[in-house]
């Protein structure tokens, strides 16, 4: 891999990772189009630097939020607000850590991550992204216990390229009636642990041997910055646009790129 093709892969991995537009599914387009031929070890190295990078971002964007959960978690022994929203998250993991532990290989082995299950799950994350755009609002409270679990099985779905994890999560918490700015933010915050999770497995398989990869630091590094600052970006630019209400824009842009997947592919 060159440095110019880690800088648009990183770029792209920080942008589509919070907008609700699938970062497996461009990066899956975005390879074929430039024609990159990973070894296995490159791409799994690289897909855990990417990652990486989005989690440091999401931590410099909410960083006030995660301190606030941290603190009220662990160093208050009452039973508090921050520990009923920290079991909240903890509930939402349970569908994705089933999935990715028992059935990721399973689903991938059925399914497959060529352009054309790409281009039917960003259709299917269009009509979702639509459906919430135009949902009745009621606007709960508090996302409930069993929100919280539903929330998940949408995020485990999204275990198929293509199917947005923001955008599945994002819409299946406001279809269910949750204030638009408290599901973006539980949102970003579920996934924190599932892709440090699944960057450590991967990153363990490195470590151990079991992967070689032949990738530099360099364009490790290019990959890294430009995930981070796109992602830090994107976060905050997400979170303003769910309060404003403008999902259908990228409802609009996920069904123009799953029809060209689903074309391209069949070309």
């Amino acid at each position: 891999m060159s440095w110019w093709q880690a800088l648009i892969l990183g770029i792209v991995q920080g942008l589509t990772e919070f907008l609700p537009v699938s970062s497996s599914g461009h990066l899956t387009i975005m390879q074929t189009l430039m024609d990159i031929e990973f070894a296995e070890g490159d791409m799994l190295l690289f897909d855990v630097v990417v990652h990486a990078a989005t989690v440091c971002a999401t931590f410099v964007v909410l960083w006030k939020e995660i301190v606030w959960l941290l603190r009220g978690t662990f160093l208050t022994p009452a039973w508090n607000q921050e520990k009923v929203y920290a079991g909240k998250i903890l509930v939402s993991m349970i569908p994705v850590f089933v999935v990715g532990m028992f059935f990721k290989d399973r689903v991938e082995q059925i399914f497959g991550s060529g352009l054309m299950i790409v281009g039917i799950c960003l259709l299917v994350t269009a009509a979702l992204l639509c459906f919430a755009q135009y949902a009745k609002p009621r606007e709960k409270q508090t996302i409930s216990w069993l929100d919280s679990f539903i929330i998940g099985l949408g995020q485990a779905l999204a275990v198929l390229p293509g199917l947005s994890r923001s955008g599945t999560t994002i819409a299946t918490g406001i279809l269910l009636g949750n204030k638009k700015e408290e599901v973006a933010q539980f949102s970003f915050l579920m996934v924190l642990i599932p892709i440090l999770g699944a960057a450590l497995l991967d990153a363990k398989d490195i470590i151990s041997g079991e992967v070689v990869s032949g990738l530099g630091v360099g364009v490790l590094l290019i990959g890294f910055v430009a995930a981070f600052v796109t992602g830090y970006a994107a976060c905050r630019w997400m979170l303003e646009i769910v309060k404003k209400q403008k999902l259908i824009y990228f409802s609009i842009y996920c069904a123009l790129i799953g029809l060209f997947a689903l074309v391209y592919g069949l070309c």
